[in-house]
């Protein structure tokens, strides 16, 4: 028996450093989040978002158009713009090069119509997993809510988000409780929520 408590020991002991090594890198992805937090900074336009182009004194050459599978615009006279990856004051800059070709001091504004490119995924133990949309940025908490909050049979202290080839874990219930608010950090498009 003494052998087996041995074997064991190691192997305990290994798990629990790990976890807290994992519990540590989360700390630095929160931290970063809070620094780069998405709300504070220009919209960055994405795929399937509905941008208004708007020409100053040339209604013909001004449109409301959808960012295409390919990142890219059509607009009238200039043809393909790339948009998806940049901001609308970005945006603007390119269309106005383009059309300066073809009109003498030509006056853009660009704006964001429609936010289309938003989603992310929440999965596992919520009343209705499932691929969801937002208007505008949500939080952890918010993402999980939009999702019917969690069912009976969720584990809320060990849910993990996933942010391309990174898991981190996240403690919902010390979001819920106040213990840990720093771990409420904005989804980003394309994140995927899984509650166990």
């Amino acid at each position: 028996m003494k052998g087996t408590y041995r074997c064991i020991l190691p192997v305990l002991v290994a798990a629990a450093l790990g976890c807290g090594a994992s519990r540590r890198g989360d700390a630095a992805v929160f931290a970063d989040a809070a620094r780069t937090d998405p709300r504070g900074q220009p919209y960055v336009i994405g795929v399937s978002d509905v941008v208004r182009v708007t020409v100053w004194k040339d209604a013909s050459l001004s449109a409301d158009v959808a960012v295409l599978p390919d990142g890219t615009i059509i607009l009238p006279l200039v043809g393909a713009v790339p948009a998806a990856g940049t901001t609308a004051a970005g945006l603007q800059a390119k269309v106005a090069e383009k059309l300066a070709a073809f009109t003498k001091d030509p006056v853009v504004t660009v704006s964001v119509a429609e936010v289309n490119s938003y989603r992310f995924t929440v999965a596992g133990n919520v009343e209705h997993p499932g691929m969801f949309a937002s208007k505008y940025f949500v939080t952890i908490s918010q993402a999980i809510a939009l999702a019917g909050g969690p069912n009976r049979y969720a584990d809320t202290a060990d849910v993990v988000l996933v942010r391309g080839d990174r898991r981190i874990s996240i403690d919902y219930d010390g979001i819920l409780s106040g213990k840990s608010p720093e771990q409420d950090i904005v989804v980003l498009a394309g994140d995927a929520l899984r509650v166990p």
